[in-house]
């Protein structure tokens, strides 16, 4: 019984093989799709100095989590904890309101399956999901990723967890904020 589940899950995380060898879902991978040239990420639509494009072209080394036609999971390299892992686009967008509706769904729509995945491996009890969007943000690759981290109790892993929050006061302040977000959501219809 524990076969078949493992089957059914490397069939969701490389779905082009029924029974995918261990290796090729969490070896080292040069993280390109595939050999045949049909399968390579287009360099045409990747910059040439963004780390993840790199590892996009095969030309930077990575440790593989899932891959389909249109994103990329992978451990991140400089970890917040033991498996923060990053989905990517196989394509090249800065930004998140500069990558297109259709990209981000593909992203958004695996992290059901990939979260379950991670924490289950790592014996955490949830996970963070985080988008760093602008160098105020905290972005510090400028090509659009989301951020699965892992999570237990009591972790500390951030420091804001410990700040108490300030309840919201349904004041002109908050009403004029309403309606300033409304007016940019109608302008950007």
């Amino acid at each position: 019984m524990e076969a078949r589940r493992l089957a059914i899950l490397c069939s969701h995380l490389n779905p082009s093989s029924p029974y995918p060898t261990r290796g090729s879902i969490l070896g080292a991978s040069d993280c390109t799709s595939g050999s045949s040239e049909d399968e390579k990420v287009e360099s045409s639509n990747l910059q040439n100095d963004c780390v993840f494009c790199k590892i996009l072209r095969g030309e930077s080394p990575c440790i593989k989590l899932y891959e389909d036609d249109m994103c990329l999971c992978i451990l991140d390299t400089s970890p917040l904890i033991h498996g923060h892992s990053l989905i990517i686009p196989k394509l090249h967008y800065p930004t998140l309101e500069q990558t297109p509706p259709s990209v981000v769904a593909a992203m958004c729509s695996k992290v059901p399956l990939i979260s379950n995945a991670i924490v289950k491996a790592t014996d955490s009890d949830s996970f963070n999901l985080l988008v760093n969007n602008g160098a105020a943000a905290g972005q510090v690759i400028f090509h659009t990723h989301i951020h699965i981290i892992p999570r237990k109790k009591r972790d500390c892993l951030w420091a804001s967890e410990s700040l108490r929050r300030q309840t919201l006061k349904l004041d002109k302040e908050a009403t004029q904020l309403a309606l300033r977000v409304r007016e940019q959501l109608v302008q950007s219809s």
